[in-house]
């Protein structure tokens, strides 16, 4: 009975990611073994502003994993000014639209929840940003602080107009960690819960890159791929394709789940979260001993063998 009252069950879940409008899709892909990155063509480059020059260097790379619709925004559902839907960096706008969804998959509407549903949710920083873009659209708001260019666009200001918008009242946190920002948001959210912060808890994370229909340089020696594919765990894998998506789950106590009928999709037994300081090869590496010593951790806290586990 303890297990259970610590056990997290994942209720609701929304996500957007390249070539899958949806999370059911996005497994269709997956099961069909479909990539969400597309060959670009010069002319629609070119269309896009990528300079002629850069086109004809041979390690431009023309690939692209592209989200369907991500300039896209119902700004009257959400009560919010066109002018400041306009201005707004589209990661706070689908951060928005994947947190209501994830709460109506859940059987949740928002605004209607007599509890405190906390939110841990993170975005890109400078390499995503719309305003570092468009500089020359909005030469006049750099530098600015304050006003809706300035509450639009960065991203300590998402989770908190999340909060807002959806009328949630548990704890509201920005959480940024690059890479692993999502599974930490994850992480914070279920702590919260079991600490009894919140009785529920949204947690995701969102990343848009802009300009969005372009490619990218390789660089030999970098992390980048050669040939705009990624195969992960594959003898062929030659790098990584950085692209843009947005995911989000509803969380909520297993044991509070069950008595109310709620429909589960997964079950959070434990987590756990470590740094390995300085003794690593360099900032950008990680130390074996480190992620183990994390995993050991994890497993743990979730009160389960590692030769339990039928599948990582």
């Amino acid at each position: 009975m303890e297990r259970m009252h610590s056990d997290i069950a994942i209720i609701g879940m929304a996500g957007r990611f390249p070539g899958s409008t949806s999370t059911h899709e996005f497994w269709a892909n997956l099961c069909a073994g479909r990539s969400g990155i597309v060959a670009l063509s010069a002319e629609e480059l070119l269309a896009n502003g990528v300079p002629a020059e850069t086109l004809a260097d041979a390690n431009y790379v023309k690939a692209a994993p592209l989200l369907a619709d991500h300039d896209c925004f119902d700004s009257e559902f959400f009560w919010i000014p066109p002018r400041d839907a306009e201005v707004m960096d589209p990661q706070h706008r689908l951060l928005l639209e994947c947190a209501w969804s994830a709460m109506e998959d859940a059987g949740y509407p928002p605004d209607t929840q007599p509890g405190k549903v906390g939110v841990f949710a993170g975005s890109g920083g400078i390499v995503s940003s719309q305003l570092l873009s468009c500089t020359g659209h909005y030469a006049d708001v750099v530098g600015k602080t304050g006003g809706n260019w300035h509450v639009g666009n960065d991203k300590d200001f998402a989770p908190t107009r999340l909060s807002y918008k959806l009328n949630l009242r548990g704890p509201s946190v920005a959480v940024q960690t690059a890479c692993s920002t999502s599974l930490v948001a994850v992480h914070m959210a279920c702590q919260s819960i079991r600490s009894g912060e919140c009785e529920m808890a949204l947690a995701g994370a969102v990343s848009v890159r802009t300009p969005h229909v372009a490619g990218y340089m390789y660089e030999s020696g970098n992390i980048l791929s050669a040939d705009g594919q990624v195969r992960a765990f594959d003898a062929d894998a030659r790098g990584v394709v950085f692209g843009s998506g947005v995911g989000m789950v509803l969380l909520k106590p297993l044991e509070r789940a069950l008595a109310d009928g709620d429909c589960i999709h997964a079950v959070i037994k434990g987590s756990a979260i470590n740094n390995d300081g300085g003794q690593k090869m360099s900032f950008l590496a990680t130390k074996v001993e480190g992620q183990l010593d994390c995993m050991r951790t994890a497993l743990d806290n979730a009160g389960v063998s590692a030769d339990s586990l039928g599948y990582i």
